[in-house]
């Protein structure tokens, strides 16, 4: 008998446990496809040791960019794929465009261990998709759903099923209302961080009575009501808060209710594009959210000495203020920034025409220990969230 056959004849008489240990030895992953083909039984191991799952597609989770690549993933394969791994606690299926309601039917049976699912862009998934999700993928932890032609109905299905979510991504879900962020709010207790950025029919009353877990609201361009602004505050452990671009929309001052108590946790704030902000609103968040370490208020063109005054005397812990393009911001408001927030370590500033360059320069001599940064920052959530 031939050695490889001899060799073949004892691993096929090796314990699983023996295999598994033998398999695990191996230093690269070309070692140990190459140990796999020997035998059925190891191809089985292997299988059962893979955790996640994600298809090459071009599409990027992090820039949400798109290319003419996408990837074609009938139900037939997934269903094969999913009952080939049935350990997986992540699967990403991003750019799947083509995927259907009926490919994720097999998560119904298979899906328990599933602790993370990806489906940005699958544009095809509707209700009738996350209900496969609701029923089978009890674990599951982080969802995201940026694209998706989703209902507050498949919503509530999924936040009645999947109670131990945390993370959410629904942007540009557009089809969302309060009543899918009701049912989130309610029955997902644990929840940690939401983006509901450009889901223009969400007003923010939906999250009435949320967790004091919830640490994280992405809400870009979202068309959010004073109430709505109280209500997202509501739980009281909110530390990052990002209502970029919100002054075209917000009905009545509603962001100065931040700094009313309920936002005393917060510790960063994006509110980049908020024209409409005014001193008041500046000076109430102030001197109500002591924990501020960082404020981007870039293109906040309304903002007064009297503003940048209260940042100065009550920011006390700020490290990174932001404050590209304010055109209100002149040399005296930049001397009240210099003469308060001790900790402050980080400005970007540019296109601050009222801002002359002496005053930059004596800036930077009396708070060298000051980075003056001039290019500008849009993205500043911490990287612990959505992970």
């Amino acid at each position: 008998m031939a050695s490889d056959e001899v060799n073949h004849s004892f691993i096929m008489h090796l314990p699983d446990d023996c295999l598994r240990s033998i398999f695990e030895k191996f230093d690269s992953s070309t070692d140990r496809e190459s140990f796999g083909l020997t035998c059925h039984r190891l191809l089985y191991i292997q299988d059962s040791r893979r955790r996640s799952l994600e298809f090459g597609c071009s599409f990027s989770r992090v820039n949400h960019k798109l290319s003419k690549t996408t990837v074609d993933i009938d139900s037939l394969i997934l269903d094969k794929l999913i009952r080939r791994f049935q350990q997986l606690e992540s699967l990403s299926l991003c750019g799947c465009v083509n995927l259907l309601d009926s490919g994720l039917s097999r998560l119904q049976n298979h899906g328990s261990k599933l602790h993370s699912l990806y489906l940005d862009c699958c544009f095809k998934v509707t209700d009738a998709g996350l209900s496969s999700v609701a029923i089978g993928c009890p674990s599951l932890s982080f969802i995201s759903l940026y694209r998706c032609s989703i209902t507050d109905n498949g919503l509530e299905l999924l936040a009645k099923s999947c109670l131990s979510l945390k993370d959410f991504n629904l942007e540009w879900c557009s089809l969302i209302t309060d009543s899918g962020i009701s049912a989130i709010s309610n029955n997902c207790r644990e929840l940690r961080a939401i983006k509901i950025s450009h889901c223009d029919k969400i007003k923010g009353v939906g999250f009435d009575g949320c967790s004091q877990t919830l640490a994280c609201l992405e809400a870009e361009s979202c068309k959010l009501e004073p109430e709505g602004v109280m209500q997202i505050l509501s739980g009281g452990g909110l530390e990052y808060l990002n209502v970029s671009s919100l002054g075209w929309c917000i009905r009545g001052d509603g962001l100065r209710a931040i700094g009313g108590g309920l936002g005393s946790n917060l510790r960063i704030l994006n509110f980049r594009l908020c024209r409409s902000i005014c001193d008041e609103t500046i000076m109430e968040i102030s001197k109500g959210c002591p924990l501020l370490q960082e404020w981007n208020l870039s293109l906040c063109t309304e903002i007064g000495v009297v503003g940048w005054e209260s940042i100065g005397i009550h920011c006390r812990n700020l490290e990174k203020l932001h404050v590209n393009g304010c055109r209100s911001l002149c040399d005296q408001g930049l001397l009240a920034l210099q003469n308060g927030c001790k900790r402050l370590s980080t400005v970007y500033i540019s296109r601050c025409r009222q801002v002359s360059s002496l005053a930059i320069t004596l800036f930077k001599i009396a708070r060298w220990d000051v980075e003056i940064k001039l290019e500008e920052v849009m993205y500043i959530m911490p990287n612990r969230f959505f992970r």
